[in-house]
């Protein structure tokens, strides 16, 4: 079935609270409380360095090389919205500049995460626009072809709906859906709280063998211990 060249409006958001938390949380713990799912894989890498934000998914599907559909999307995006692109087949193309997040900061977007690429690296660093891509090209783009918003896309093999959760840090992506937020936010609080137990034990000197129960099981990974001179026999007979 031919895609449909349609602007969803105003789709159901997440609350903009649970998504402030959960980005104050990061991507690693999230991805790891929601059971290890939803991240967009290691291709996406951040524009600039030290950028954290967590904010609701407006999403866009734009034809390669074409940009069209961003200016679109900018009118449906607002406070605490984060801008997610796909195309509908691989590019690398740079679709996203300093002009485009000119006018989204204005808007009050958190940032934007492209399955493409992005250029003005320099500028976006310099205003504090956080950008994720899977590219840095200079290769500009036409306006052309008619594309969707607002409507479910497939960005590195998950599928992210309008309104949906978008974590973002130096890690990474995750993105999570729109009815699992208060879950995964209760569990992220459970394993931060988790991880401080353990960081103050690993500051006490207690080891990760002993903390996590692996030592008595070293023998089931057929691990054995050997002094050097044992070790040193047991390789020249």
């Amino acid at each position: 079935m031919p895609m449909k060249s349609i602007v969803v409006t105003d789709p159901p958001r997440a609350s903009i609270e649970d998504a402030d938390q959960l980005g104050a949380y990061g991507v690693a713990t999230v991805h790891e409380a929601a059971g290890r799912v939803g991240y967009l894989g290691p291709r996406l890498r951040p524009a600039w360095p030290g950028a954290r934000i967590g904010g609701t998914a407006v999403t866009v599907v734009c034809w390669p090389g074409d940009n069209l559909m961003i200016h679109v999307a900018v009118e449906q995006c607002g406070e605490g919205d984060v801008l997610v692109v796909a195309t509908n087949s691989p590019s690398t193309d740079g679709l996203f500049g300093e002009l485009f997040a000119t006018a989204l900061q204005r808007r009050g977007v958190r940032g934007v995460v492209l399955g493409c690429g992005v250029r003005d690296v320099a500028e976006l660093r310099e205003m504090g626009f956080p950008a994720w891509s899977t590219a840095v090209s200079a290769q500009g783009s036409v306006k052309a072809t008619a594309g969707a918003i607002n409507v479910p896309i497939v960005l590195e093999g998950q599928v992210i709906h309008p309104g949906d959760v978008i974590v973002a840090d130096d890690d990474g992506v995750v993105s999570v859906a729109r009815r699992k937020v208060p879950e995964v936010l209760e569990l992220s609080a459970a394993r931060v709280a988790k991880e401080e137990a353990s960081r103050q034990a690993f500051q006490r000197g207690e080891l990760g063998l002993d903390r996590y129960g692996l030592r008595e099981r070293l023998a089931e990974f057929g691990i054995t211990y050997l002094s050097y001179d044992d070790y040193i026999t047991a390789e020249t007979q």
